[in-house]
């Protein structure tokens, strides 16, 4: 992970970027059609590709000024993270990201990350409580005011527990999932409930870790995965109320 280990302070937000656990390609696609499913991606959480609208492989590659390759390598990627669909004889369409999308993505995570948990507190190191500690102390210095490198330090904090499971299919199915849902909560603010809440339990967990309490911390991180996708819901069902209005 390119964690800042200089001196005391927040770094700069282009400094800092968490990366997948070790062994997992985040994306496994050429440079150009990694590029594509970002845009693309965006595309579709921003709302300016609409729910069900259709993906025509030629028409992005003459958008994006590039060739249908990787296009195709894009809507692959977009499809297995659920944004894409494909349907016999119809082609790729935009999948609704709705609030049924966003419920089976964190209900998995609620299952997944038990497990990874329990392991690794029967595993962690001196070292590894410490790691867990420093990116703490830095995600309380932020304290939600940069929201871009506060998702970066949370997505960290969780990377240092899961990075060495020996489970490596389980370990990505949990990174994918959390970017999914990484991509879609960033329309949302955090309320302040939840940021007390995040703190709380991240701290609560980290004295699990030294307990050496599997149980308990496997109980803990599976209410709060499900906390952060309620927390998302909440936000997506008033923005629809509102919009009803």
């Amino acid at each position: 992970m390119c964690i800042d280990r200089g001196e005391p302070g927040l770094a700069e937000t282009s400094d800092f970027k968490a990366e997948p656990p070790e062994g997992i390609d985040p994306l496994g696609a050429s440079s150009e059609g990694a590029s594509l499913y970002q845009l693309i991606r965006e595309d579709i959480i921003e709302g300016r590709l609409a729910a069900n609208e259709r993906l025509v492989v030629t028409d992005l590659a003459r958008r994006h000024g590039t060739s249908t390759n990787p296009v195709r390598e894009a809507l692959q990627l977009l499809r297995g993270e659920g944004f894409v669909t494909f349907v016999a004889n119809r082609g790729a369409r935009v999948r609704p990201i709705d609030q049924d999308f966003v419920r089976d993505i964190y209900e998995i995570g609620v299952l997944i990350e038990p497990a990874l948990t329990r392991w690794f507190v029967n595993m962690a190191t001196v070292e590894d409580i410490a790691e867990l500690e420093r990116i703490q102390g830095l995600i309380e210095e932020n304290n939600f005011a940069d929201t871009f490198r506060h998702s970066e330090l949370d997505t960290a904090f969780h990377t240092v527990m899961y990075q060495r499971h020996y489970n490596r299919h389980a370990a990505e199915l949990w990174w994918k999932h959390r970017e999914v849902l990484r991509a879609v909560s960033r329309r949302f603010n955090f309320t302040l409930a939840r940021r007390a809440a995040i703190l709380r339990e991240h701290s609560e967990l980290i004295a699990h870790v030294k307990a050496g309490n599997a149980d308990e911390a496997a109980e803990l991180i599976a209410r709060h995965v499900e906390g952060s996708g309620r927390h998302v819901l909440e936000h997506m069902r008033a923005r629809n109320a509102a919009r009803a209005g």
